[in-house]
């Protein structure tokens, strides 16, 4: 008598973890952001110099070491530098998780989050604060002012490392930190007043809003066909003897 081969289950997925669980309610999480956009957006339109009062009392501030350390931030975050720092993480997350996954997931929830950021900014076209009008006004940008591409991302970034970190000992540390980041660099904007305050505000609300749509969009809908980033499916499939 021969014994039938034994067959064990094709096809087990792995629990996800980190960035890469699911977005419980995707409707929802797009219905918020696309309602964030539009709102973020239209509010742009009516600003104008609304709050230009209390940019140049921040700038007042920009004197001696503070106002050093401000230049610093500002500069540390500029584009090219995010960017770097961003391949960097990316590249750290990758080796410390041996999985392409996490770290594909913490960099395209940063960039979606960013990038479309800078095209409102060219849409809305606010000016920068008046230098004119500034105790201490830094080097002219020749952008918009709203939003702040910096401080969407510094959210962005807080926000992608976080979900990275979820399920290990190092998420409420990141969480804390990560906050104390967003804050300085809020700050080191308006005090430098490359930005209006109400650039950084909006900035914040667009992140928040815009960063789980962006991980949805990519970790949960877009990573799964691209061969070489779909999640990992382990088992046996051939008969054992």
């Amino acid at each position: 008598m021969t014994d039938a081969p034994l067959v064990t289950p094709a096809r087990r997925k792995p629990a996800q973890r980190g960035i890469l669980v699911p977005t419980p309610h995707p409707l929802s999480t797009i219905a918020i952001a696309v309602g964030a956009v539009v709102l973020i957006t239209i509010v742009g339109f009516v600003l104008g110099d609304v709050d230009l009062g209390l940019a140049r009392a921040l700038n007042a501030l920009h004197v001696g070491a503070l106002g050093a350390f401000t230049t610093a931030v500002y500069h540390v975050i500029s584009p090219v530098p995010a960017i770097g720092i961003t391949i960097v993480v990316t590249g750290v997350v990758w080796l410390v998780r041996r999985d392409v996954r996490p770290a594909a997931a913490f960099a395209g929830t940063v960039a979606i989050t960013w990038v479309p950021s800078d095209l409102v900014k060219e849409f809305v076209q606010r000016p920068r604060p008046d230098t004119s009008a500034l105790p201490h006004p830094f080097a002219t940008q020749p952008d918009p002012s709203y939003p702040s591409g910096h401080t969407v991302f510094v959210v962005a970034f807080v926000i992608a490392l976080a979900w990275v970190l979820r399920d290990t000992r190092w998420h409420r540390l990141a969480v804390v930190l990560g906050s104390v980041v967003v804050i300085v660099v809020v700050l080191a904007l308006t005090i430098d007043a490359v930005h209006f305050p109400t650039d950084t505000v909006a900035s914040v609300l667009w992140a928040l809003a815009v960063a789980p749509a962006a991980r949805l969009v990519w970790a949960d809908w877009a990573m799964p066909r691209i061969p070489v980033l779909r999640r990992a499916e382990y088992g046996l499939s051939r008969p054992r003897a």
